[in-house]
């Protein structure tokens, strides 16, 4: 099982390397980073880099595909060279999904039409755009297609998705050796549960105007 995670410039580090922490545990899995290009990829804050061992046309049919977001996102919605892999990459994969406003670049490729799918609160409206039906749910499971909502809801659709590929019990097994128990300090992860103070705050400085 080849399991290929997308890097584009401007990813956001956690949707990637959350999924990752998880999916790596299927057993007899390969995890491989790929890009454009091979070579590293930089983050949203242009401290940290992960390595793209691989370009698009040397993974042309993974059978799990992982698209993370971040910022970088708004300038990929027309890269072709992306979206095209996407389109190759579903074709023949067992499972297709996202993090964050990765759900968008599925959806550009044309790949959400009609589905269920979420995506960060800030950038459900995008979904609709492009024919996706946008829920506000953490994990949406629509077929093949899993998506994940904000940044830290990686790690869930990651650990879902070892529950489907390998069973409940290797999934438990992965929760206790990594520990994800959250207990979060503050209760102010969505916007149902927020302060409105800091809803607005957010809204305001949103970059999620979309095509």
């Amino acid at each position: 099982m080849q399991i290929a995670i997308v890097l584009f410039d401007r990813f956001t580090a956690l949707d990637a390397v959350g999924p990752y922490e998880m999916l790596c545990r299927i057993p007899g899995a390969e995890t491989v980073f790929v890009a454009q290009q091979p070579g590293p990829v930089r983050n949203d804050r242009d401290d940290l880099a992960l390595i793209a061992d691989k370009g698009f046309e040397e993974v042309p049919a993974p059978d799990i595909v992982v698209v993370p977001g971040g910022p970088g996102q708004s300038a990929q919605m027309d890269n072709e060279a992306l979206l095209d892999w996407l389109r190759t990459a579903d074709a023949t994969s067992t499972w297709t999904t996202s993090v964050c406003t990765g759900s968008l670049l599925l959806a550009a490729a044309g790949l959400l039409n009609g589905r269920r799918a979420t995506s960060h609160w800030l950038a459900l409206d995008g979904l609709a755009r492009f024919g996706a039906e946008p829920t506000g749910e953490r994990v949406v499971t629509d077929g093949k297609f899993i998506t994940a909502a904000g940044v830290s809801s990686g790690i869930d659709m990651g650990l879902t998705l070892v529950g489907r590929v390998a069973g409940d019990e290797h999934a438990q097994t992965v929760q206790l050796g990594t520990e994800y128990d959250p207990q979060p300090p503050y209760d102010a992860g969505s916007p149902q549960k927020a302060p409105a103070a800091l809803v607005d705050k957010l809204r305001a400085r949103s970059r999620f105007i979309l095509r």
